[in-house]
């Protein structure tokens, strides 16, 4: 069975939708991934990451070590939507983001394949997290020359992806009866000023990309509503436009005598190359490729819009499904073939 034609990949996207992979829990995606390449003939094999968590990376029997590498994530963030599909869609968790860019790589590596261009496959666990996969799969890398990532890029190459700058803020205070609150200290009061005052810090700009952005994602604090916090914590998320150096100093000096700043994930900020004839596009979000340093020049693009990704009615179109297949055949000869 081949997935060249464009309704296959409709249903092996369908297929891997329906498989439950949320972060932690991509064991059983994986294992249909390794029977599906090795029925399709493919040396696949399985990387342990943790626990029975593990990447899949399949090559040709024959080109164990390809000169490019198609490469995303089999895990989803929740909750958990099944498929479904009307003429121009599918819908469900994963079906952009990126189930079926899965789909669409395995269906151009068989496309190449025809044509005796060997190319191999990389689909790893834990994108929506912290990269824990592409971490491990960086220590064995199979000698490519391009690593070929997806994501939805709605089939435009990426110049540059921004990085992420994870932040947990702690603001720690004296617990007292809620009817005496000069006996005690607010945490709470304490990390609402932090946070005031990093809401309006400048932040910066690339001419190009754009602004870095920052988001408070989580708050959390406090005991009961008769009792005065003593502690209070936040988690932040910046996305990185360039270096962080100064960044981290301004949000330290900010946040001091009210909060600390835990420093917990950095993933750096990616330009890439362009390629002649292929349209333009600037990543907002973070990818796998700052952990796959090892696995050649990278070039990030795919199927589907990131603004339906990680909603409740996340979608991706049939024609992009078809024309991305097109897309990484022509890209995959362009680079090797310049």
């Amino acid at each position: 069975m081949r997935y060249a034609l464009a309704m296959d990949v409709i249903a092996l996207t369908r297929k891997l939708v329906d498989i439950e992979s949320i972060t932690g829990n991509e064991a059983a995606v994986g294992e249909a991934l390794y029977h599906e390449l090795c029925r399709l003939g493919y040396q696949a094999r399985k990387m342990p990451v943790d626990g029975d968590r593990f990447n899949v990376l399949a090559t040709h029997p024959e080109h164990p070590h390809p000169a490019a590498v198609f490469s995303t994530h089999m895990d989803t963030v929740p909750p958990f939507i099944p498929s479904s599909e009307d003429t121009l869609k599918i819908y469900g968790r994963g079906s952009c983001d990126a189930k079926g860019i899965i789909a669409v790589q395995i269906a151009a590596a068989e496309r190449l394949r025809q044509e005796e261009i060997y190319v191999g496959l990389l689909f790893v666990v834990g994108e929506e997290r912290d990269s824990q996969g592409a971490k491990q799969a960086n220590e064995h890398p199979i000698g490519a020359r391009f690593l070929i990532n997806g994501e939805p890029t709605e089939n435009h190459l990426a110049l540059a992806s921004k990085g992420t700058l994870r932040i947990e803020l702690i603001a720690s205070g004296r617990m007292a009866h809620s009817a005496y609150p000069e006996l005690g200290e607010s945490a709470i009061d304490k990390l609402l000023v932090a946070l005031t005052r990093l809401r309006a810090m400048p932040l910066p700009a690339s001419e190009g990309i754009g602004p870095c952005t920052f988001n408070i994602g989580l708050i959390e604090g406090g005991r009961a509503p008769n009792v005065i916090p003593d502690f209070a914590k936040a988690h932040l998320l910046y996305r990185l436009v360039g270096p962080t150096e100064d960044l981290r100093r301004q949000i330290v000096e900010t946040a001091a005598g009210l909060a600390t700043v835990d420093f917990y994930l950095e993933i750096p900020f990616m330009r890439f190359r362009s390629v002649d004839g292929w349209p333009t596009m600037i990543a907002a979000f973070t990818t796998d490729i700052p952990a796959l340093t090892a696995w050649g020049e990278p070039l990030l693009v795919g199927p589907g819009s990131i603004h339906v990704a990680h909603t409740d009615g996340e979608y991706v179109e049939k024609k992009q499904l078809a024309e991305a297949v097109d897309i990484y055949c022509g890209l995959t000869k362009k680079l090797l073939n310049p």
